[in-house]
């Protein structure tokens, strides 16, 4: 039995909690076949981000032309772009795709740390040239604040920014509730024709998650690449996501970072 293959666009958290690493585990875990297209080497550990090299935008170039030329790809989902040379170059190859697969878009702004992960001018550059692209952009409540210019502290507030969002992009968005800190944590789907999806888990205190947007987004895309409608890929990937949060482990310390000299 053939295999779904899934393309991840991101980048590399030598934790592996996240990033590229977060999404091949969650591909494996979901019985698709991932590959990748590296944008950034990440020195990270869950809290910390030490320092970011971003690769550049050739490299980016012929990783994204040899794997969808030479794989079935069904579903690509993008992560950490960084910089606008890299969203310029990821929109300028998949928007001459003949057949586009569907396209998830983790719009991937800020650590877990609060460390900025995207370089300033990127911002417009994912709303100018990534999002028109998108079958789903999955932002967190700080990446929504940040591309609606709203401060959603509420699910009705997130509900307000999220249609924003979905009618400046004409994509579907999923706005995820876990960061309001409820007893529940509910995710909305909604699609530009304003259909709306609840999904709700409860919320699992005394965990720190580190790389759950990167899990979250890249479930959705295997369940897209296996054929389900996205509303039922959304449902599958957050019943994944909530038994991974539940069942979640902790290594290391985040301590440990600031003690070592350069």
């Amino acid at each position: 039995m053939t295999l779904p293959v899934v393309l991840t666009i991101a980048g590399s958290d030598s934790s592996c909690g996240a990033g590229a690493q977060a999404d091949l585990k969650t591909f494996c875990a979901l019985d698709c076949h991932g590959l990748t297209a590296i944008t950034c080497i990440v020195a990270e550990i869950p809290g910390k981000v030490r320092s970011i090299q971003a690769v550049k935008p050739e490299i980016v170039r012929d990783q994204l032309e040899v794997m969808l030329a030479a794989y079935p790809v069904a579903a690509i989902k993008t992560g950490m772009l960084f910089s606008v040379p890299i969203i310029r170059t990821v929109a300028d190859v998949l928007s001459t795709m003949k057949k586009r697969p569907p396209l998830v878009i983790d719009p991937v702004m800020v650590a877990s740390s609060g460390d900025p992960l995207l370089k300033a001018g990127a911002i417009a550059a994912y709303g100018k040239l990534l999002f028109p692209l998108a079958t789903l952009i999955t932002p967190n409540l700080d990446e929504l604040g940040i591309l609606t210019g709203l401060q959603p502290s509420s699910l009705p507030e997130m509900l307000a920014a999220g249609k924003r969002l979905t009618a400046s992009t004409g994509s579907s968005v999923l706005l995820k509730g876990g960061h309001l800190r409820g007893a529940t944590a509910t995710d909305l789907l909604l699609s530009p024709d304003w259909e709306e999806h609840a999904y709700s888990a409860p919320f699992v205190r005394g965990v720190e998650t580190h790389g759950t947007g990167c899990t979250y987004s890249a479930a959705i895309a295997a369940g897209l690449a296996k054929g389900l409608t996205l509303p039922k890929a959304v449902g599958e990937a957050k019943k994944f996501v909530t038994r991974a949060i539940k069942g979640s482990r902790k290594w290391g310390k985040v301590a440990a970072l600031d003690q070592v000299q350069r």
